[in-house]
């Protein structure tokens, strides 16, 4: 995966020596990996020089497993709508360890957005969709978590102290939502509710600029609550 990952952020042809380099292995278990790759029809080689580089394969792998994924084959066209009502991005994302995974990205169609992409990971503490994980625990869980977490400050305003989570974690709970303001990335507001899909616990958000965010926050919720009752009445979530 790492020889993989290497050809997206090099965004070029990559030669064994370059793939050894990036990957911290010996030039000789990068030539053993690669040559898994190449006959398996993952790389094919662009030059004399014997550049190497991914085929479509990867992609058409991709495509197909996305496809079949078991949350976003049904919820693709509520997550859709929700992209369309709100021009702003929408993510779905679950928890995995102590950090949040998205599993889907829908980005916003405005051109100052806020961006991100499946795959990624993201604190608990500082994120919409991570505070919905931490609201669903019990209190004495949550502070036992917390007294074993440190709550780093990824921007000036994340919040660092555990009784001002609490309590940030307990008006989400009164409100039925939760919200980051430029606490996980500046001048980024998201909120986000709780779905339960196939008897798991994901979270469901909004996020974009706080300047258009911060106004019509409570539409934004509104037609997060919506697309969380369409996802009822499909019988996906609970």
């Amino acid at each position: 995966m790492t020889i993989l990952e290497a050809f997206e952020e090099k965004r070029r042809p990559l030669t064994l020596r370059e793939l050894a380099e990036h990957c911290g292995i010996p030039v000789s278990t990068s030539h053993a990996l690669v040559h898994t790759l190449l006959s398996r029809g993952y790389l094919y080689q662009t030059s004399r020089r014997k550049d190497l580089y991914p085929t479509r394969r990867i992609l058409d792998m991709a495509a197909t497993i996305v496809a079949f994924d078991p949350y976003l084959e049904r919820i693709a066209p509520t997550l859709e709508q929700l992209r369309l009502e709100t021009s702003e991005t929408v993510l779905l994302g679950k928890r995995r360890d102590d950090r949040i995974l998205y599993l889907e990205v829908l980005e916003s169609p405005q051109t100052i957005r806020y961006s991100s992409r499946a795959g990624e990971l993201k604190p608990l503490h500082s994120s919409a969709i991570g505070k919905v994980m931490l609201g669903a625990m019990d209190t004495a869980a949550l502070r036992t978590w917390l007294a074993a977490h440190p709550l780093p400050q990824i921007t000036g305003n994340t919040i660092i102290t555990c009784e001002q989570l609490l309590e940030n974690l307990e008006a989400g709970h009164r409100c039925g939502y939760f919200v980051t303001s430029g606490e996980n990335v500046p001048d980024v507001t998201a909120v986000a509710i709780p779905i339960v899909i196939n008897s798991e616990l994901l979270g469901l958000a909004v996020a974009g600029p706080s300047h258009r965010m911060q106004p019509a926050m409570q539409e934004h919720v509104s037609r997060l609550l919506r697309a969380q009752r369409r996802l009822q009445e499909l019988g996906v979530a609970a």
